[in-house]
């Protein structure tokens, strides 16, 4: 238990990892120590944006944005500091000190009531199921078996069923649950009538876990033939949001690792039927279209980002695959190439590209869970090892129908559907290679597909913008020096301590009022911390709420990194040298000084000749004085 705030801030601190943090909301590509990606506080186009995990930090190099993983989850989510603190504590099961408990955590309880509500739920609708307690479980077993679902992937999903009745479920929750709590959760809808039912009614039940596990949510399929609609879904909550929540993720995520590759399947049972026949590391987005933060999520899983899509094979399947690698793309923009041609005989480098997508379409024309019941899951598995890659899946499909054209302006118009995925490769050898495949399989002239892609290209440079820099000015010599001098608090594995440190330093003044700030701050500290890694936390929690003093942490962190390994000697030399550098800014910053009063000074003032001499006689001093030093 944490003792005092304090306390409790460290003990969190120690539980993050600044890449996993920033990983939920950027997609992180492994440079050498450092992670790099798109920064999320700024448009940008080329990967700014770096995380070094062994100091804890992020930095743009481009906007300037730069702090650790509690600022981090503070900007990209908009929490005060305190907030923030007390909802991690409750996440790590740390205790919050009595000084700042709040007696309003209304919203944190009504949360962990909901949390609550549907894991009974779900484990309400399952019972009924499994122990056939209801009259609607009869129908929804022989609805189940006829899809291949038996008592075993039953128990591992959790699948229940609803009842008819009106208010089966909220019979069983009032008693321990408000109408408030229950109709946030979505387990519950006010009647026209008064009062309150079930949300979900006469349906097959799939309870929705989110990645760790918690019951958030339930998706709903019609147990009648004419039941509208056909598929009935939580809506978002305090607790489940559709757009960053995946199903089957929760239990898929090691297989997803283990094969460092995700599929990505449409509906609830053709992740079920998949898992439970072999297929684990399968997941599917939860009745939305997939979304740029399910990619963000699942690129956590996968270094390597080999998405598989494996929609249906229909035309809406078909749109769908597209949408879904264009998000996939976007995503992944900046950190490299698109993976677009299969280079076996090559080495495999898992890092060499940004993402790899590939498309499962087997000739049949079934989805996932029907392709598994009545093909099999070996059958499956072997379209999925020879998955063609999205760009041949694209080529494939429009080729096909090439026989439909035989009119040259038939042909133009064919050829114009091809030249959008031919512009996307890059590999100019792969290209060539691609245009005579295209030319050969339209009969038509690859010298003049190549001036059609040519023209296509000029036709659709990307307009140059106008860039409009956020122009600041540079830190002054001097002030950078007294930065250097700050670092040298920071540097790991010091040979010195804390205390002798600051007497090396001994009384050399600092101008900015930042760094006055972040210097008094560090005599405060250096008696009560231990190492330079609880000085840099300590350091981040007092400047919570100075974000100026916060910003420069990260630039004295990064230049103490330079000073480390010196010995002793040279660490002594490095601090004496950047004074040395200090008292020469300030000389030559007097001598300007004094020489803009000494050329304002008005000639026919009767003492203008005796000040001249007095400060002349001061400039030459300073002049000396800065020569020695």
């Amino acid at each position: 238990m944490a003792g005092t705030w304090d306390e409790l801030v460290q003990q969190i601190k120690e539980r993050l990892d600044i890449v996993d943090i920033v990983s939920e909301q950027v997609v992180l590509k492994k440079r050498g120590n450092n992670y790099w990606g798109l920064c999320p506080f700024h448009k940008d186009k080329n990967p700014s944006f770096c995380v070094t995990p062994h100091l804890g930090i992020y930095k743009c190099f481009s906007c300037g944005e730069a702090g650790d993983a509690l600022k981090f989850l503070m900007k990209t989510r908009n929490i005060e500091f305190k907030d923030l603190i007390v909802e991690l504590a409750d996440k790590f099961g740390l205790e919050i000190p009595a000084t700042h408990q709040k007696s309003d955590g209304s919203s944190k309880e009504i949360k962990q009531q909901m949390l609550k509500a549907t894991e009974i739920a779900a484990e309400f609708y399952h019972d009924l199921l499994l122990r056939n307690k209801d009259t609607n479980a009869e129908p929804a077993l022989d609805y189940l078996t006829k899809r291949g679902i038996g008592t075993d992937i039953i128990k591992k999903f959790h699948i229940g069923v609803a009842s008819k009745s009106f208010t089966t479920l909220y019979d069983e929750l009032r008693k321990d649950f408000s109408n408030e709590v229950l109709e946030k959760a979505g387990l519950i809808l006010k009647s026209e009538k008064g009062g309150y039912i079930d949300r979900f009614r006469n349906r097959v039940i799939i309870p929705i876990q989110n990645e760790n596990g918690e019951f958030v949510a339930f998706g709903a399929r019609a147990l009648e033939k004419d039941q509208n609609p056909k598929y009935l879904n939580s809506s978002d909550s305090l607790i489940y949001n559709k757009s960053r929540l995946l199903y089957g993720l929760y239990t898929a995520k090691d297989a997803i690792k283990e094969n460092d590759s995700v599929i990505l399947m449409e509906g609830y049972f053709d992740v079920i039927s998949s898992q439970a026949h072999g297929i684990e590391n399968c997941v599917a987005s939860c009745g939305t279209s997939l979304t740029p933060d399910h990619v963000k999520l699942l690129s956590r899983y996968t270094k390597s980002r080999r998405i598989y899509l494996s929609f249906d094979t229909d035309s809406a399947g078909q749109k769908a695959t597209a949408r879904g690698a264009e998000i996939i793309k976007e995503v992944f923009a900046g950190l490299g190439n698109i993976k677009q041609f299969d280079e076996s005989y090559l080495s495999a480098d898992k890092d060499k590209y940004a993402c790899e997508i590939r498309v499962i379409a087997p000739p049949e024309g079934k989805d996932p869970d029907e392709f598994v019941r009545s093909v099999g899951a070996d059958a499956y598995k072997m379209y999925m090892e020879n998955a063609p890659l999205f760009i041949d899946f694209q080529l494939n499909s429009i080729l096909k129908n090439k026989d439909k054209f035989s009119s040259p302006q038939e042909k133009a118009q064919f050829v114009r559907s091809v030249i959008p995925i031919l512009v996307e490769i890059q590999n100019k050898i792969i290209r060539a290679e691609y245009i005579e495949m295209v030319a050969q399989a339209l009969s038509i002239n690859s010298d003049a597909l190549r001036t059609e892609i040519s023209s296509f290209e000029r036709a659709n440079l990307p307009k140059v913008e106008r860039i409009v820099k956020n122009v600041t000015k540079s830190d002054s010599v001097l002030k950078k020096a007294q930065k250097n001098l700050l670092s040298v608090f920071l540097v790991p594995d010091s040979h010195f301590t804390f205390t002798q440190i600051n007497e090396m330093i001994g009384d050399v003044a600092f101008d900015d009022e930042i760094l006055i700030i972040v210097k008094s701050t560090i005599d405060k500290l250096i008696y009560s911390v231990n190492n330079v890694k609880e000085l840099i936390e300590h350091l981040y929690t007092e400047f919570v709420e100075n974000p100026d003093a916060q910003s420069v942490l990260p630039e004295l962190i990064s230049t103490s990194e330079a000073y480390r390994g010196l010995t002793a000697e040279d660490f002594e030399c490095v601090i004496k040298e950047t004074i040395a550098k200090i008292n020469q800014c300030r000389h030559i910053k007097e001598i300007e000084h004094i020489k803009k009063m000494y050329k304002g000074i008005d000639d026919d003032d009767p003492e203008a000749l005796k000040i001249q001499i007095q400060l002349r006689d001061k400039i030459k001093k300073k002049r000396q004085k800065s020569e020695k030093n």
